[in-house]
This record gives structure tokens, sequence and C-alpha cells, in this order.
């Protein structure tokens, strides 16, 4: 809220007003102080309850999935996994007005004063939480519509400062909408902020493609395009023949494509270009002529016959679009008079052992499974291809049998997105989790490359007083991952892609209260998550539970007894050991040990979750 300025002197607010007129301005601004701030905005301790008979597999548990205010799980994350995310994938609330998220406990719709704002407040204190679950090398993908986008990087840009990378354009469907004057919005946007040290995958270059039929000393090399992306009206200078030196043909410029090297005959005197001529390379021997017989050549004696030939279609093609290289409007006709004029296209030898980086990387363009890219942009970037939205929705159908869910995203979207922003072993998240595409992506890329990326997924119940049974992460999120993981039926018999989940439920405590209420079994949960390890129950007949990691024993004391006693000094003869207990001193007053930690609970939980947050 707004300072109070009541008791403050003539002075003092001068001061105020002075160091408030000398802040920059530019940014983004809503209505903070007019909104009431959310609920979930508390002191209150999170905890998370393993559900058993909802989770999926067998224990260990390698993924999570969380039920609960997703600002609630934020916090609990920070605690347990704060800097180890590799990549965060959010498809948040797009802020239509269509009651698309709760701000305390209530839906906004359309005809909210405040929906801008609430909305933003929404995002904003997420987003803070979810900044410090970044790896060194993390990123966070969130995905956006055109008509929210600004204000969402302006958010972003306050929250992950120096971090923007830049952003995905995908188009959601290939048909028109019912968008007024003429205009069709059929794309969103995949926004991208990361740390420093993060790099895409991108796609190892073909060096299949890379020969060397010639024997040539230079080692293996392809053939790429001499063409760039200009018509012969933007680039005239780069609008001319080339001819075969050894055959003597000659190759028609394309006039909307035209060379992307200068010839030495057009360059006016004292120009400078940035690479070497085209004779420069033809003396190099570098640039290769397809072969072509002398009756494939195309020869015309008079401008008659040409012109004649121009209209009828019989002049030199481009060899896959099959559009004309000769037209009427084109400038130096009569240069074609008496001429030999091959079929083919010259191409420039490019050496493999010049290849300083041998990944091409990913186009900002994400492209359709069957959509045709340029030949050149091919060469010089990865297309990240994907269906179109529908997918989502056919996939919830197939899964499910029914449509569970609004909008979903298509799984070849997230697959691909998390193919190049993860990495076997990674950690990845969402907290707007859906009906769990985020997972399937997970579950599929593991079973590609037998990896072992782990997921944390987060939904909430949307339950309304006219649905209080309402339960979105139970019943469509959690059942797909599960369907996923064990396969299922539809017209056909899908197999399941393996793995697992434990199901968790986020709870609020109240700090004042902390000591009597927190449970034996949400410590133990913390304390895995907190070490790194796969998560089982609590075993509620046993007062010692124990965890190992790679270098390290890890207990907890329920109680501490002559039977507490004895396991830890047990584990203390074979290594060093870390214990968390309600009384450490005491502890450490029996056992006296240089391979003893005595941690205290629940004071530890507290520092690391650091209850409280005012983002």
């Amino acid at each position: 809220m707004a300072d109070n300025y009541d008791d403050y002197s003539k002075e003092e607010l001068i001061r105020e007003l002075r160091a408030k007129n000398q802040k920059p301005r530019f940014g983004l601004y809503w209505e903070r102080d007019d909104i009431e701030h959310e609920r979930a905005i508390n002191d209150d301790f999170v905890a998370l309850d393993l559900d058993e008979s909802l989770s999926c597999g067998d224990a260990p548990f390698q993924n999570l999935i969380i039920e609960g205010d997703n600002f609630d799980a934020l916090r609990y994350l920070r605690m347990t996994y704060k800097g180890q995310v590799k990549c965060i994938y959010i498809d948040p609330p797009y802020n239509t007005g269509n009651k698309d998220f709760v701000y305390n406990d209530r839906f906004i719709d359309k005809d909210d004063v405040y929906k801008h704002s609430k909305w933003l407040e929404f995002m904003y204190r997420r987003l803070a939480v979810a900044r410090d679950l970044l790896a060194e090398d993390g990123v966070i993908l969130i995905s956006i519509n055109d008509e929210n986008r600004a204000k969402l990087e302006l958010l972003l840009d306050g929250i992950f400062q120096g971090m923007r990378f830049g952003s995905f354009a995908w188009r959601t469907k290939d048909t028109g909408n019912d968008s007024t004057g003429n205009f069709s919005a059929v794309h969103e946007h995949i926004l991208i902020y990361a740390l420093s040290g993060f790099a895409f995958n991108g796609n190892a270059l073909n060096t299949q493609k890379y020969r060397n039929p010639d024997d040539d000393p230079n080692g293996h090399y392809a053939l790429n395009p001499i063409t760039c992306a200009k018509t012969f009206k933007e680039r005239a200078n780069l609008y001319y023949p080339i001819q075969d030196p050894q055959t003597g043909y000659w190759y028609p410029c394309d006039p909307d494509r035209v060379w992307a090297y200068a010839s030495e005959e057009r360059l006016k005197t004292g120009s400078k270009i940035r690479t070497e001529t085209i004779e420069s390379y033809l003396r190099q021997g570098l640039i290769v002529f397809p072969e072509c017989k002398l009756e494939n050549t195309f020869y015309y004696e008079t401008k008659e016959e040409l012109l004649a030939a121009i209209r009828q279609g019989t002049v030199p093609v481009l060899p896959q679009k099959k559009t004309p290289l000769l037209r009427e409007d084109l400038p130096d006709l009569d240069f074609w008079i008496g001429k030999r004029i091959a079929t083919g296209r010259p191409s420039k030898k490019s050496y493999l052992n010049d290849k300083t980086n041998l990944i091409s990387p990913v186009s900002s363009w994400i492209g359709g499974v069957n959509e045709d890219f340029d030949e050149e942009d091919e060469e010089a970037v990865f297309f990240i291809r994907s269906q179109k939205g529908r997918e989502g929705t056919d996939a919830i159908n197939e899964i499910l049998g029914a449509k569970a869910f609004n909008y979903p995203k298509p799984p070849s979207l997230i697959t691909e997105l998390l193919r190049q922003a993860s990495k076997p072993n990674d950690i990845i998240l969402d907290f707007f989790a859906g009906s769990g595409t985020t997972a399937q992506a997970v579950l599929k890329l593991n079973a590609e490359d037998s990896g072992n990326r782990r997921f944390i997924l987060v939904s909430n119940t949307e339950a309304t007083e006219a649905e209080p049974n309402k339960n979105i992460c139970r019943d469509v999120c959690a059942e797909r991952v599960r369907r996923v993981i064990y396969g299922y039926s539809n017209k056909k018999n899908i197999v399941g892609l393996g793995g697992n989940f434990a199901y968790l439920k986020t709870r609020r405590i109240a700090s004042e209260i902390l000591l009597t209420e927190i449970q034996h079994s949400q410590i133990w949960t913390a304390l895995q998550l907190n070490h790194g390890v796969a998560l089982s129950a609590f075993n509620p007949n046993s007062s010692v539970q124990q965890l190992q990691t790679t270098d390290n024993t890890v207990m907890y004391l329920c109680q501490l007894t002559e039977q507490e006693l004895t396991a830890v000094i047990e584990c203390l003869e074979k290594q060093q050991t870390t214990v968390y207990s309600w009384q450490p001193a005491l502890l450490s007053h029996y056992i006296e040990n240089v391979n003893l930690t005595c941690l205290p609970i629940p004071k530890f939980l507290l520092d690391r979750f650091g209850a409280g947050v005012k983002a």
C-alpha cells in the first residue's frame, strides 16, 4: 500500500518528493493501491501432504504434481528447489475476461473495472518467486496472446531484469476466425527470458551431406545456394548473368532472389564489399555448376524468338518452383540473344573444415509440420515444427475420452520447446499446468532418449460455489499423466511411456501454530525434496526416517529416545550423517562425533522457506 505520510515533517516530505521525482518513470504501472492484494500473500508456512492413493507408479517418485494455489506451491518450491530448475514453461490465463483466472477466491470477469490490474498483480506475485527457482543456465518460456503480450513483456522486463532473450511466434491455426475488420488473429507468442548461461540446443549440422566427389584437397564440402532474399529491383547490382568457364553456358539470375555476391563488373570505383566477388569465387573453383547437356540448353537467335518463348512459357525455370527466369519486364533481355542458356542453378562449396559451429540456431518462427521453408533459410537456422492448436484438444479427447479442458496446448509444441530448452537430466516446472501437457512432453522426450528429465506440475481445483467438487488437478491433469504413463485405449491400444509421480496437496499453517500443527510427514517430505532425492512416503511405524545422498546419510528423528540414538550411532560408523531433530542440542550432548551434523526442526524449514514473501 502507499506510504503513510501523516507523521512526516516538512523537510522529510520535501526529501521524499525530490527522491520520487529523480526516479525514472518508464515502465509498467497498475493500480496496486486500489485493489485488494491477494489473500494468498500471507505469513503462513506452506506444507505439502503426499496422497499415495492419487500418486502414480512405485516410490521413490521422481516427478511431482501439486494440487493447490500456485503461489503457495511456488513459495514451497523456492524452499526446496531454489536455483535448480532448468526450464519453466507456463501457459498462464490470458486475461480474456471469460473467467480465466481466480483472484481472491473468485473468477475475474470482463466487467471487473480492475481486471487488468488484478491480472498483473496475480502474475507479478508468481513470477517474482519463480525467478528464484531458475538455475544459472535456466530459462522461462511463457505463452501469451497478442492482446496481452505488451503488458506481460513490460512486467517481465521488470522482474527478470536484463534477462530478455527473445520470443517465438506460433501459428495457432490455418483457418480464419470471427475477428472484425477483415483481420484474423491466428498466432500467439512465447516469450523467452533466460539467465546468461542459457542457450537453446539448436540442431546438429547434418554432416552426411558433406562429401568430396572431386577429391578437393580442402576436404569434404556441401553445396549451398548463392542467392539472397532480394528482388532485382531492390538490388539491381546483384542481378547479373553468370557464365560457367568450363562449358561457356550462361545462367540467368532469379529476378525474385538475386545473387548473394557482387560482380566486379558492376562495382563502382572505391566501393567496399563485405564478401568476395563472384569472380573471385569462380577463380578459386568454389562455384559448382550442375551438369547440363547441350541438348538441354536454351538458345534464341532473335529478340522476337525470345519474347515468343517467354509468352509461351518455354524459357528456363527454377528447378523446384518452376517459375520463369526470363520475363518481358526484366532489363537487358538483348543480352540473351545468341547465348547458350543452361538449366539448373550454380552453388558454392562450403567446407566442413571451415565450420567453427556445427550447430544450427533455432528460428524464432515456429513452423507447421508440413510448412515449406526457403532452402537457404533451412541451411542457416533450425525450425521448431508444431501441429496447430486443435492437436491439444484432440489429445485430451483421445486420452480422457472427453473434452475435459479448454484450449490445451498441442503436445507437439511443448515437446519441441522442451527438446530445445532442456537436457536429459534437467528439472522442468509448469506452475499453470492445466491439463498436464508439459508432463506428457517430458515423458515423451525421456522415452526417446532414455533421459531422466523430471517434471513438477502445479494445478488448482478450480472449484466454485456452483461446482464445489470440481478438481482439475486430480481429475484432468493427474489422470491424463497417469494414462500417459500406464497406457490407454481409444480406437487402438496406446503403450504407456513409463514414469511415476507423487501427488501432493498444499496446506497453509499459520506461523504462530506451526510448532504444534506441522506433521512429521510434512517435515519428511520437505527434507527429501530439499536434499534433491526422489520422494518416498513417511513411514508412520518408525520414529527414524532415513535417506541416502551421494556422500551423506540424512536422518529425521521424530523423537529422541535410546532407540533413535542407537540408529544414529550405527549410521555414524559408516559415513557422514546429517540429523534433523526437535532437540539438536540434546542430541549433540549425547553424541560427540565429527561426522555428525545436527540441525533443528522446524526453524531450518522456516529459514529456508522465507515465509511471508512481500514481493
